[in-house]
């Protein structure tokens, strides 16, 4: 087959977990598969380095920037669908929520969540048009869908009133890396400073978790929250509050930082929350569980499942609830060495080369093609 990946949404270090996403699951294609011609189409923001360095993998860079989102759909609806034809694709990959809504091949779109139907409280009003209307064309154009956890596919059968069949449930994977540095923590001692790596969005909950963090700390000044990741629509909100609870250097707030200071925040932390209210997946939770960090999350789907044992469980609508969260995994060393051991178990059942031949399994089967 010729793979054609839409990757034109992506801008490095601007769009979270779904950067990280399809970094990983190309690298898991490059690894698994020698067969097929992958064609990956980029904007100007994203460089060569997105593109596997194998012989199978061709880079296509394209004039559009993705930064001004109208050019980018407009090219995506337009142009996009003319190279793949000149470039003889068999089936296109979205990995973006977003597809061509005439294309000249089969189609396979990604939904990552749907939280635009949950909550479009947290889109800004100017926006929320355009996520309610291209991604109801991506769902109903496209020939299969993926979603990353039983929760998303639900939310798809729901809200796009979708045939079952449609829809293939394709989770994430846990970075190799962060199994190493789970190994490297055994052999050091931890600093005091509890790890949250979330985008700064409101449904992240990260308020409700300073003013819990604010309660704890009072009792535990030794104790830091770092909150790493990118500075999304909630930051001002999150940055006030801290200054409004006056926790001071109390809060390290990192922004957007590289893979390889973030893996120097797992290596150190003392342990991991995530309070977030609403999720498609949760990727963070299963790097710090592979890291072998103990790991207090929400108690909602898909984090309890794909968390299982080994993580502590929390109502994410509760400060009470957080803080108690928060002195059991710093301070319960029985409940600490229990998740420290749980954590890589459970994360070793999400690897990036079983979600790179499953996602192959769905572009063949959406092309047509019964090769393997």
């Amino acid at each position: 087959m010729r793979i054609g990946v839409n990757a034109l949404y992506l801008l490095p270090g601007g769009v979270g977990g779904t950067e990280i996403y399809l970094r990983s699951l190309l690298s898991a294609l490059a690894e698994i598969d020698c067969e097929n011609t992958y064609v990956v189409f980029t904007n100007r923001e994203t460089g060569e380095d997105l593109t596997p360095a194998a012989p199978n993998f061709q880079w296509a860079p394209t004039p559009v920037r993705a930064r001004f989102r109208p050019a980018r759909i407009l090219w995506e609806q337009s142009a996009l669908p003319c190279s793949a034809f000149r470039r003889r694709i068999d089936v296109l990959f979205n990995p973006g929520f977003t597809c061509p809504v005439v294309a000249p091949c089969k189609q396979v779109t990604v939904f990552h969540d749907l939280q635009h139907k949950r909550h479009p409280e947290y889109f800004r009003w100017f926006d929320l048009p355009f996520w309610r209307l291209f991604l109801y064309l991506a769902a109903v154009r496209s020939d299969l869908l993926i979603a990353v956890s039983e929760a998303t596919r639900q939310d798809l059968l729901h809200y796009y009133r979708l045939k079952a069949g449609k829809v293939r449930v394709v989770a994430h994977g846990a970075d190799p890396r962060m199994f190493e540095i789970g190994q490297a923590r055994a052999q050091r001692e931890c600093d005091r400073y509890i790890l949250c790596v979330s985008t700064l969005h409101a449904h992240k909950n990260i308020t409700r978790l300073l003013a819990a963090f604010r309660r704890f700390h009072s009792a535990h000044p030794g104790f830091r929250l770092v909150l790493a990741g990118m500075k999304g629509f909630h930051t001002a909100e999150v940055e006030r509050a801290a200054g409004e609870l006056g926790l001071g250097d109390a809060v390290r707030i990192t922004g957007w930082v590289d893979r390889g200071e973030l893996y120097r925040l797992f290596e150190g932390a003392w342990a991991f929350v995530y309070p977030s209210s609403f999720e498609g997946f949760g990727m963070p939770v299963i790097e710090a569980l592979a890291a072998g960090i103990p790991t207090a999350c929400s108690a909602i789907e898909p984090l309890r499942t794909i968390s299982g044992s080994a993580a502590l469980h929390f109502d994410p609508l509760d400060e009470d609830a957080i803080l108690q969260a928060l002195v059991r995994v710093t301070q319960d060393e029985h409940l600490r060495e229990r998740l420290a051991r749980a954590g890589p178990q459970q994360a070793s059942r999400f690897r990036w080369q079983d979600a790179a031949r499953a996602t192959l399994d769905v572009l063949r089967e959406a092309a047509g093609s019964t090769a393997k």
